[in-house]
Parts: C-alpha cells; structure tokens; sequence
C-alpha cells in the first residue's frame, strides 16, 4: 500500500528536527556578502506549533535572501518521484515567499528550482507542484528522484519576512485519488 502522502516534517518535534530527522537551519545572503538578517525558531502562530523564519531582507552589497533550508537526508539524494509537488502549511505576513529545491544536479550556491507562493495572514495549504518549479540558473530539468534540500525563502526585494511553517509533505497525484494529508 502506497502511503498518501509523505510527512517531512509536521513540527511535532518542537524544535528543529524534521519528521525525516535532518534540522532546519537558517542561511542568509551572508555567505556571499549580504547584510540581510534572519532567524529560525520554534514558535507559535494562531495557536499553532511552527517553525517562525523571520528577519529582514536587504538588497544591500549584492545581497537579497534569508531562507530555511532542510537536507532531506544526511547524505546522497531522496527519491521524490513518485509524488506530485510539496505541500506546505503557512502562515505569513501577506508576503510573498519562494520554495527552493536542491537536487544532485546542483552545484553552486545561487542555483535552484523554484516556485513562488503568497503567504497571508492566517493558516493556509498550499500545493507546489514539481511542474510548477523552474529552474534558476541551471539549465538541466528538474529530477525529482535526487532532491537533497528544500528551502523557504524570503528573497528579492527589500522586506521584513515573517512567516510560519506548520507542516511539510509530499503529495501524490490526484490520479491516484487519494486526499491530502490531514
């Protein structure tokens, strides 16, 4: 029996740790010169357990992003294949975020697969198909049998992120009728 979806993480571990057991960190435009600033922590948001990625982002000395990053797996790729898109839980500030994927085919640090997403002001699901993901900066398709990390980010443009992350999961295709997670 194929399971409906794919837990990575649901914050039931009330600290870093995902569901798959890789920690969450914060990484800012820092590591290339950049002076925006972030921080990554458990939290609540309208009674609800998440992850809070606050901080603000600045364009200043070529800079422009603060993300949440999870490794998927301490090492090699995690085979994605067999789901439809990523799932996310959020609560935001009216902004909006990006959902950055890393595979095995990427190697430098400005490149990713990308989607943006509105983040309003209250609990929402969000679906982010893999079709949806487009590739910055590399030219090779995405493979989502050799994901390595995931990451939201706030980038671009000068704001203050603030923004909840209740869950994360991989969904299945529709074509196998199955409801998203509960």
């Amino acid at each position: 029996m194929v399971a409906e979806s794919l837990i990575i993480d649901n914050r039931e571990s009330g600290g870093l740790v995902s569901a798959l057991g890789t920690e969450w960190r914060v990484v800012t435009d820092g590591v290339m010169g950049g002076v925006s600033e972030g921080t990554l922590s458990p939290d609540r948001a309208a009674g609800r357990d998440c992850l809070r990625l606050s901080g603000d982002v600045s364009l200043r000395n070529r800079g422009g992003f603060i993300q949440a990053v999870l490794d998927l797996q301490g090492t090699g790729a995690f085979d994605a294949s067999g789901y439809a898109g990523v799932e996310l839980e959020i609560h935001g500030n009216d902004e909006p975020y990006n959902l950055h994927l890393r595979t095995a085919d990427v190697w430098l640090p400005w490149q990713s697969y990308r989607v943006s997403f509105q983040a309003p002001a209250h609990w929402q699901r969000v679906r982010l198909p893999f079709s949806a993901f487009r590739g910055y900066r590399i030219s090779k398709p995405l493979d989502t049998s050799r994901l390595r990390r995931i990451g939201v980010a706030a980038i671009g443009r000068t704001f203050r992120a603030d923004l909840c992350i209740g869950s994360v999961y991989l969904y299945l295709p529709k074509a196998l009728g199955l409801a998203r997670p509960g």
